[in-house]
């Protein structure tokens, strides 16, 4: 057992998301979004380094070395797996460890609207789950997948940097590749998916132009293709995509994303006040044709509305999905200001209403 392994089963005792290891610091949790100390002794750098490399790949322990940065998967067969991140700081070496449940959670567990399984019985198209860093995007992610992965026959690819969720084949056959592992970059596998025979490709985040272009590609050659984005709204997604192409190519784009687009889920997460927990305010955009025809046109600007009137496709706007939760009990008023994307309908709930500056 290695002598990290004691700081995850805290982690996992605690309900933590996320273990911080930095060198000058004592050793910190992230439990229900807040950073909490352990009451450990402060740790010193060759000590810490010397724990790090005990659970790092040798390739791994040699990038981090010349480069500063390095990501991994690293797993405690029984209690969970472990997205690690280590890096250089001013004190020395440090790291952040993100928790990823060994038990995959259905839709149903999540809480997640009826609409979000349906999607893993989509025959073709793209479909993005956005949000901040540590929004649970890898989660509700995970559970279509294994929605498609029951109840489909089918070749699901995932493409990650580390893999995250492992998925055991049931009805379909799950091929996971990690980035700098089984493959170069996003772009290089997504390449190469394309000549394995996929139905379903998971992409776990859309970096850059090539890996988005790849992506679209294969939504429009009949493949069903699942990405990640950090953006906070379906508009700023749908924006972020075409303006990641040159000028001169937006008009094209707009068209093939237009016509291989088939759900966005913009998502927050909320510490809950009811109980210990978090849970999830989703924003849905279903692409109907009206949608569609916004996208191709350059009328994004536009979609909010055509999300408000189309709750019989499943669609909700993220800021009715807080005031939900709101009125439920289930998240504080602060917090759901402090996320809301029109703060106005927010500022009656409050106590206090906060002068905010960004907003004079």
């Amino acid at each position: 057992m290695a002598k990290i392994d004691a700081f995850f089963k805290l982690m996992h005792e605690e309900g933590a998301s996320d273990l911080h290891l930095v060198a000058g610091s004592q050793p910190l949790l992230r439990i229900r979004g807040d950073i909490e100390r352990v009451k450990y002794k402060v740790l010193e750098n060759d000590e810490l380094r010397s724990m790090l490399y005990e659970i790092a790949p040798e390739d791994k322990v040699k990038v981090f070395e010349e480069t500063g940065d390095v990501d991994f998967g690293y797993e405690i067969p029984g209690l969970a797996r472990y997205r690690a991140n280590f890096f250089m700081h001013r004190n020395g070496v440090g790291a952040v460890f993100r928790e990823i449940p060994s038990k995959i959670l259905t839709a149903e567990q999540l809480g997640l609207p009826p609409v979000v399984p349906k999607l893993a019985s989509l025959p073709r198209g793209l479909v993005l789950v956005t949000g901040p860093t540590g929004s649970g995007k890898s989660t509700t992610l995970a559970a279509i997948i294994n929605e498609a992965n029951k109840t489909r026959k089918d070749h699901i690819i995932t493409i990650e940097d580390p893999i995250e969720f492992v998925h055991q084949s049931q009805n379909c056959i799950v091929n996971h590749r990690e980035v700098g592992t089984h493959t170069r970059s996003f772009a290089t596998a997504l390449r190469g998916a394309l000549r394995e025979d996929p139905d379903i490709i998971l992409v776990g985040e859309m970096r850059d132009l090539e890996t988005i272009s790849l992506a679209i590609e294969a939504a429009s050659t009949g493949h069903l293709v699942f990405g990640t984005l950090h953006t906070t709204s379906a508009v700023k997604t749908v924006d972020r995509i075409i303006e990641v192409f040159p000028a001169d190519e937006q008009a094209q784009i707009r068209s093939t994303l237009a016509d291989g687009i088939r759900a966005v889920i913009a998502q927050v997460l909320f510490k809950r006040v009811d109980k210990k927990g978090r849970c999830a305010a989703l924003e849905i955009l279903i692409a109907n044709p009206a949608v569609r025809n916004l996208i191709r046109e350059g009328k994004t600007f536009q979609i909010p509305s055509i999300i408000q009137t189309g709750k019989k496709y499943g669609m909700q706007l993220l800021d009715d999905a807080i005031m939900d939760l709101l009125n439920k009990g289930w998240i504080s008023a602060e917090e759901a200001y402090a996320k809301a994307n029109d703060k106005s309908k927010f500022r009656p709930f409050l106590k206090k209403p906060p002068a905010d500056f960004t907003e004079v």
